[in-house]
């Protein structure tokens, strides 16, 4: 077995493959640790499910590994210092979800502006309708210029909203803003003025509870909220008094943590905090389009063709003009294969 799948590629992606490696596909091993390691042995590829966690000690069980690689999520679950000692490549995919996340995003957001479309998918025919609100002239805040921010100001900009910006690595000059055409302001100034705010962070450690008790604090009162970034950039509490008090009308976010609105959590049983199961990268396109980046990626590796065992990390970036222009796409490295 030279390569192990833990997560389904598409089947076009997968067959293409399998018709140029041993390929074994085990998606029981993804919560069999033991059986996982057992099976590391002759191991020189591996497709991850979003919650396997590769460490040191992991790596140690696979001798022959070349290259670690997931259809979703980043590399927070992945010891790259480790992963680079090794000169094991870790290939991610995120470009691959930008279209899809940022439509998960603009969803979201209708579906709160127009709170009546839940109560019809609930099955509830008659009941009064409340009253929506439009998104044209609505002033969005985005917070966080991850690449999925790129597309989703197009689609928001179709519908005529008004857009201003916040990024704590990001400095209020840089030229993006202008590109974008997003105004940046301070973050309490988006707090106070947004109608709503879309959150699409990249996250790390040091932005644990970022989004707590002194930001919300300047939230405009009725403000509708939508997220993609990890729940641990939210703090619970300070969030469950937002939503409790009116500052926040109601709020989605793709995926949360464990333990984030479970049973004991000041979350649990507030009935306008809405928890989707991270559906924002799952759909058929993007699928496509991370299994031909993977299986792209891992022929390289192993083949030693256009890939170099020093490039230990290896991530896809996002075109922006192409965004811009409304046709998203992944772009690898030179040299590297591109995605049919």
């Amino acid at each position: 077995m030279t390569i192990l799948l833990l997560d389904r590629l598409a089947p076009e992606a997968q067959s293409w493959l399998e018709s140029r490696y041993a390929v074994a596909y085990r998606p029981e091993l993804a919560t069999d640790a033991a059986g996982l390691r057992a099976a590391l042995g002759r191991v020189q590829a591996l497709l991850l499910t979003r919650k396997v966690v590769v460490t040191r000690e992991f790596l140690s069980h696979a001798p022959r590994l070349r290259v670690i690689t997931r259809l979703h999520g980043g590399s927070d679950n992945t010891d790259l210092e480790a992963c680079s000692e090794r000169g094991v490549a870790v290939v991610r995919s995120g470009a691959a979800s930008v279209r899809s996340n940022a439509e998960y995003l603009l969803t979201s957001l209708l579906m709160l502006y127009r709170r009546g479309l839940g109560e019809a998918f609930k099955g509830l025919r008659h009941v009064e309708p409340p009253v929506g609100r439009e998104i044209h002239g609505s002033l969005i805040g985005l917070v966080g210029l991850a690449p999925t921010t790129h597309a989703l100001v197009i689609l928001l900009q179709a519908l005529g909203a008004r857009l201003i910006g916040y990024d704590p690595a990001i400095h209020p000059s840089a030229p993006v803003w202008q590109q974008l055409q997003i105004k940046p302001v301070g973050l309490s100034e988006l707090m106070a003025s947004a109608d709503a705010v879309s959150v699409q962070m990249l996250y790390a450690s040091r932005y644990r509870h970022f989004i707590g008790h002194k930001v919300l604090a300047h939230c405009r009162r009725g403000q509708f909220w939508v997220s993609i970034s990890r729940s641990d950039l939210f703090d619970p509490e300070a969030l469950a008094e937002a939503l409790t008090d009116g500052r926040i009308e109601a709020c989605v976010l793709d995926g949360a943590e464990a333990g984030f609105a479970a049973s004991g959590s000041p979350l649990h049983d507030l009935d306008n905090l809405y928890i989707t199961p991270r559906i924002g990268a799952h759909t058929r396109e993007a699928r496509e389009r991370a299994s031909w980046h993977v299986v792209h990626r891992i022929d390289e590796a192993l083949s030693s063709t256009r890939f170099s065992d020093s490039d230990a990390s290896v991530n896809d970036a996002v075109d922006v003009d192409a965004l811009m222009q409304g046709a998203p796409g992944l772009i690898v490295k030179p040299g590297a294969a591109t995605v049919p």
